[in-house]
């Protein structure tokens, strides 16, 4: 998420524009947004609270997506952001609510953003709308996704696991995106939740689970040489490839420069588990074991 501009600007104390839709064209075409940009969003969205205030919801929602409809991420986040601190008896929430189905990205967008923003303190809300919008505005639903997993993980271990078993495949993608965040104080629900998608059809939802298995395995690899075992005993020779692929990414990590400090432990764990492979019983196992033993050696 991006920082947050905690001062509010009115249309009193900003010059008065010919025409404020030139400007909002203006914050449009622009990406990051700089202080001008917040005063002439902050007097915008002030007229649209007048009107909710004044019961014009009609008026106020053309206000709403004159702004919001943008190819701008940086404009919808802070359009949302805004929106969700109305306090006055309009009819906002009901407006973004039907925002959620509009034929336009940019609306459907802002709308996703006001929720978050707005249910801070209900998570279960954020993941309930999150599941409407997962498909038809993936970019922000990720990004929040990754946002709820670092600060709402017991939410998202209740909802995800829904998403993990979807016939849609890029809500089983998005299940898995962010929850390297729990890695380390939840490693065993982490890799529970991967062996349930492990021999997944689709290419995005392997790529995701390789990069979720080598940030648990980099922090917690006791525990993902253990479940890697039992997936190997599990599985066939298909996911016996994949399992090796990740393990090359992890541990070319620890040969990087800047992980030099912290390879040892995790050099001394992975040399104890390669050498108590290459004599199990199975034949997946063992010719893992030698193959990662080598792959130590050139470390």
């Amino acid at each position: 998420m991006q920082a947050y501009c905690n001062t509010f600007y009115t249309s009193e104390n900003i010059p008065s524009p010919t025409g404020i839709l030139e400007h909002i064209i203006m914050i449009k075409a622009m990406g990051r947004l700089n202080l001008d940009d917040y005063k002439l969003m902050d007097a915008h969205v002030e007229k649209i609270f007048k009107n909710l205030d004044k019961g014009n919801n009609g008026i106020a929602e053309r206000q709403i997506f004159e702004l919001a409809n943008t190819q701008n991420y940086f404009v919808r986040e802070e359009l949302g952001k805004r929106l969700a601190v109305y306090e006055g008896k309009g009819k906002l929430e009901r407006i973004c609510g039907d925002m959620l189905e509009h034929n336009l990205y940019g609306i459907r967008a802002t709308a996703l953003f006001y929720f978050y923003f707005r249910h801070q303190s209900e998570p279960a809300i954020i993941a309930q709308t999150l599941d409407k919008t997962c498909e038809t505005v993936p970019w922000e639903s990720e990004t929040i996704c990754f946002e709820m997993w670092k600060k709402a993980p017991e939410v998202m271990q209740e909802y995800m696991p829904r998403w993990s078993a979807s016939a849609n495949p890029k809500k089983r993608e998005m299940s898995l995106h962010g929850m390297e965040n729990i890695a380390s104080r939840s490693p065993q629900y982490v890799l529970t939740f991967i062996g349930r998608l492990l021999d997944d059809e689709d290419e995005e939802v392997q790529k995701k689970i390789s990069h979720i298995l080598v940030q648990v395995g980099r922090q917690r690899p006791l525990q993902t040489y253990a479940s890697i075992r039992r997936w190997l005993l599990e599985g066939d020779d298909k996911r016996a490839r994949t399992i090796w692929a990740t393990l090359k990414k992890l541990t070319s990590i620890f040969s990087q420069k800047n992980m030099r400090d912290k390879a040892q432990e995790f050099v001394s764990i992975s040399q104890r588990v390669a050498q108590g492979w290459k004599s199990d019983s199975d034949p997946a196992v063992a010719q893992l074991g030698h193959k990662l033993g080598k792959l130590l050696k050139d470390l």
